[in-house]
């Protein structure tokens, strides 16, 4: 569905050249936000993802205008030299060196269109050793300090996300960066060069693990994985008849409440305050999970609503579109794609001139 004319994006050209997910992701936004992208992809086969993860791609760029150009012949690279000096956004994710390689890089192009936002999206960045490294979602997630906190406390760090987390926080901080750059633009009337490394927006978002050890004194990983990753009263247990219901009731008073609403039985621990809990987080835990399995999950939603507690079950993906939060908001729109229906999110947050169309 096309955004109105008077969408928040309206207007702006974007010519995206990134492949499978981090740039776009980014241009999808783009796209819901009302941005006219125009997608350059290489011959014959085009985006990766178009046969690696074919639903991938369908989801990832809908509403995009799609061009198949081979850049290392001079006409079809001087056209997308074209698009880049009518655009107002470019979108790249190639390895560093790459583009310029091909005629496409910044300064070439900022020549032409001193008002071009050029936005390069890559594992590591622009510079540095790693910068020609070639990487996933994993090896970002590794190399930010993010996997060494990752898994159960007590066993080997482990990748355990199901979405690709490094991937997508560098797609969103790339888009702040792009929205940030074109009101710059307002101002000055000139363009930028945005290095957008995925690796440096995970360790961005590890800033408030990091103060928590150093106001904690805690250097040794093991202490700082219990800190992370140790909380009584918080993860998804299992009830009798096998739902799952996740609970957080870390805070003081919701501990109380659900000490009372479950009748849990927890004489013998120490429980008094948050740090005393954590330090104690496998025993209660282990303590709550054994209450929960005697219970049937209605019963347990039950109690948990009445003593108004943190708590939701897991959804698991093929129900989204059915669960009556995501009915109620809005967000969620039918698409035909090459793949088969899919009911999809679009942009998270509304604002004026956005179009909105519940799923059916």
């Amino acid at each position: 569905m096309k955004a109105s004319g008077d969408a928040p994006l309206s207007g702006l050209r974007v010519v995206d050249f990134s492949e499978l997910l981090p740039g776009p992701f980014l241009s999808q936004c783009l796209v819901d936000l009302g941005a006219e992208v125009t997608k350059v992809e290489r011959p014959p086969t085009g985006d990766g993802a178009r046969t690696l993860v074919p639903g991938v791609f369908a989801a990832m760029n809908r509403g995009q205008r799609n061009v198949f150009l081979d850049l290392k012949d001079e006409g079809q690279r001087a056209e997308a030299q074209g698009l880049a000096a009518e655009a107002d956004v470019l979108l790249e994710g190639y390895r560093p060196g790459v583009m310029a390689r091909l005629g496409l890089g910044y300064e070439a192009l900022r020549a032409r269109n001193p008002r071009l936002i050029y936005v390069s999206i890559t594992g590591y960045g622009q510079t540095g050793p790693l910068a020609a490294v070639p990487g996933h979602d994993l090896n970002y997630l590794a190399a930010a300090g993010v996997t060494a906190l990752s898994g159960r406390a007590s066993e080997a760090p482990e990748h355990s996300y199901g979405i690709p987390v490094a991937d997508l926080s560098g797609s969103l901080y790339g888009l702040a960066a792009t929205l940030a750059a074109l009101q710059q633009r307002q101002r000055t009337g000139k363009g930028q060069w945005l290095d957008v490394s995925i690796t440096d927006c995970l360790v961005h978002m590890m800033n408030p693990r990091i103060g928590q050890f150093v106001a904690k004194a805690q250097s040794n990983l093991q202490a700082q994985r219990d800190e992370a990753l140790l909380r009584a009263g918080y993860g998804v247990f299992k009830t009798a008849d096998g739902a799952f219901i996740a609970i957080a009731a870390v805070e003081d008073h919701f501990w109380e409440r659900l000490v009372k609403a479950l009748d849990l039985k927890i004489d013998d621990l120490d429980t008094g305050g948050f740090a005393k809990r954590c330090a104690q987080a496998d025993r209660i835990n282990a303590r709550l999970g054994e209450r929960i399995a005697a219970l049937e999950a209605d019963r347990l939603r039950a109690c948990l609503v009445r003593a108004d507690l943190p708590w939701s079950d897991v959804v698991e993906p093929s129900a989204l579109a059915a669960h009556p939060q995501h009915r109620a908001r809005g967000k969620l729109q039918a698409h035909a794609s090459a793949v088969g229906s899919m009911t999809l999110s679009r942009f998270p947050v509304s604002l004026e001139g956005m179009t909105e169309r519940q799923a059916e």
